[in-house]
């Protein structure tokens, strides 16, 4: 695996470590939030291997090592403890980086997330990671099929939708296999009662993807969790970004 990812750091004031979620990136997934947080913390964001600048890993990712650079990158930019923000398979991250480094997490943000694969996430994983080679323009058809709420799928014009897909597909990061792989590993069901930080755990109502029944089963596996539940498809940050961010910031600023 890479041995240091590329990441951004933004702002001032308590730390705030991000996890993007697999075939994403820091941008692509709190892009529309980033500016607004950094207000308010120092922002630490980086980027899995294949994705933004980071370059791809030769090895399958593992959720262990992934954590902690995730952690060392936050300790190198200055921050000794820091909230972790989770978004998809960086749910899993985060809940790891809070088990393995309990001195330096001090609470938990889980939007869209899982600490399981139900069949969904598995056919979904299946699908993805055969489509990565045979046809990315149908695996973007797919993603924006499964990704995005019905209301604000439906509130596309034709034009609209095919800039998507298209935008979509040559985004796709280049180290997708592996982040996809990673996600096929997830089970993260048996430390999530030790965790004792609080935490904030985000369901996105009309999720295709991450449904959130299991958002609701994440945060029952909590013993210090709030659910808030967003009406949203699994693309939170460009269909409801006000909401999601009013609802970390709140969190935040009871820490």
């Amino acid at each position: 695996m890479t041995e240091h990812f590329r990441h951004v750091v933004r702002g001032s004031g308590p730390g705030l470590l991000l996890a993007h979620g697999g075939g994403g990136s820091v941008e692509a997934n709190f892009g529309p939030i980033l500016g607004d947080l950094a207000r308010t913390h120092t922002v630490v964001g980086p980027d899995y291997p294949g994705s933004g600048a980071t370059p791809r890993s030769e090895t399958p990712l593992d959720l262990d090592e992934v954590a902690d650079e995730l952690v060392a990158i936050a300790v190198g930019a200055g921050l000794e403890r820091f909230a972790v923000l989770g978004y998809s398979l960086g749910t899993a991250v985060a809940v790891r980086a809070a088990t393995r480094h309990p001195g330096r997490v001090t609470g938990l943000i889980l939007t869209s997330g899982f600490a399981r694969l139900d069949n969904r996430i598995r056919l979904a994983v299946d699908i993805w990671a055969s489509l990565l080679h045979d046809d990315p323009r149908l695996l973007a058809k797919f993603l924006t099929l499964a990704g995005t709420g019905t209301r604000h799928l439906e509130s596309l014009s034709p034009a609209d939708l095919a800039t998507a897909v298209d935008e979509l597909a040559a985004f796709i990061p280049a180290g997708s296999p592996e982040q996809v792989g990673l996600v096929a590993q997830v089970d993260t069901r048996a430390e999530l009662a030790a965790i004792t930080v609080p935490a904030l755990v985000v369901a996105t109502t009309l999720d295709g993807l991450a449904s959130p029944a299991l958002s609701r089963e994440l945060a029952a596996g909590l013993p210090h969790a709030e659910l808030v539940e967003i009406e949203a498809g699994h693309n939170i940050g460009g269909e409801a970004p006000g909401a999601w961010l009013a609802a970390i910031e709140k969190f935040l600023g009871g820490l």
